[in-house]
């Protein structure tokens, strides 16, 4: 259903979203936990859809001082840009002298806090100065690719379609991130190869890996069900995560495993009870269908779901592939294309197909969803 939600949000041509102001603060604490200066004297840019109702905004604002940053920036882009009818303008914009009732659609803003400009004692959200930018507010646009490469670190919600143009954007320029983003970006031609490398992972992420959004526009009835809330006037996905390249403490907590003996007898998932654990039929590793199920007891290759990065440690083991970029020649063999059709499949495989395929412990040919392939760094008992 989470996989569903996402492509109904991007069918309405609704794919950005307000990101609820407690997930930002869970997700930035666990970086300060860790580091308690990561933003000391730091430079923040915060590309998101509109710094005035955007919760990013007030969160770095509020915290200004307490964080030790140096300055911070946040744009928007032009509502008329990203043709859309929704618009919602602030008190605080109405009742600016700059206020221009024909640039508030056609020109992205830019706010800025720097300083204790109303002589309050506090740096805060009320000392944000705002001007309009030359353009839309494009994140491409060259007025802001310059306001990139001032800041230090980039915080936001991208549009779910933009992500991978809005991550290169951000590693071209060689800079500190945290950004929300669909779990399946990981496999990605253009984002894998990153975590595979250890040069982007996932952040501490949503409690209890659900993520609510409040939606930007209008149509929230086309939604599938399920997704919008009337009530809350909340989207839900299971799908969000953060990637970023900041260390956090949960991403150096080991995971707790048993041996492959006592999986194959006290797991929770009966696939492992009554199977074990499989070889795949075209390439030199285990079948494990859960990230709990990894065996502490074996060193060599096995392949494991794509959530498994959510529990990834660096010192426990070391990311080989991506079971959708193996190399060729070791691709399926046209005997188990045959017996995966003679079962009565549909699925669309054939000789050659890179994607990992083993037969089960009843003879069964499967072919499992993508795989990361992982080996235990040591001893993981």
């Amino acid at each position: 259903m989470a996989h569903s939600n996402l492509k109904d949000a991007k069918s309405t041509k609704n794919d950005e979203f307000y990101t609820q102001y407690e997930d930002i603060q869970r997700e930035i604490n666990a970086y300060l936990e860790y580091n308690p200066d990561v933003f000391k004297g730091k430079t923040v840019l915060l590309p998101c859809d509109d710094p005035e109702w955007s919760n990013f905004t007030k969160f770095f604002a509020q915290n200004f001082e307490n964080f030790g940053l140096k300055k911070l920036i946040s744009t928007s882009y032009a509502t008329e840009s990203k043709k859309i009818k929704f618009q919602q303008l602030t008190f605080f914009e109405e009742n600016s002298p700059q206020f221009d009732e024909t640039k508030t659609n056609t020109h992205g803003k830019i706010f800025t806090l720097t300083r204790d400009s109303n002589k309050s004692g506090n740096i805060d959200i009320d000392d944000l100065e705002w001007h309009y930018l030359d353009g839309d507010g494009d994140f491409r646009s060259e007025e802001v690719i310059q306001l990139r490469n001032e800041a230090d670190i980039i915080v936001t919600n991208p549009p779910f379609s933009l992500f991978r143009e809005f991550l290169a954007w951000i590693i071209e320029a060689d800079k500190k991130f945290i950004i929300i983003g669909n779990m399946n970006a990981i496999t990605y031609k253009e984002v894998f190869p990153l975590i595979r490398d250890n040069k982007i992972w996932l952040g501490n992420g949503f409690s209890g890996g659900n993520a609510y959004f409040r939606p930007i526009g209008e149509n929230f009835a086309n939604y599938a069900n399920g997704v919008y809330d009337d009530k809350t006037g909340l989207v839900k996905f299971r799908n969000c995560c953060w990637f970023t390249n900041f260390e956090h403490g949960r991403r150096h907590q080991p995971l707790s495993l048993m041996t492959a003996d006592d999986n194959i007898k006290f797991s929770k998932h009966k696939e492992i009870r009554n199977m074990g654990y499989c070889e795949y039929d075209n390439y030199n590793a285990i079948e494990v269908p859960y990230t709990d199920a990894i065996p502490s007891d074996y060193d060599g290759i096995m392949g494991v779901p794509i959530s498994f990065l959510d529990k990834y440690c660096p010192e426990q083991f070391e990311i080989i592939e991506l079971s959708r970029y193996l190399q060729d020649g070791q691709g399926m063999s046209q005997q188990f294309v045959d017996d995966y059709y003679a079962q009565g499949n549909t699925g669309q495989i054939s000789a050659g197909h890179p994607d990992l395929c083993y037969y089960d412990k009843n003879g069964k040919a499967v072919v499992p969803y993508m795989r990361i392939l992982i080996k235990p760094k040591g001893d993981l008992k």
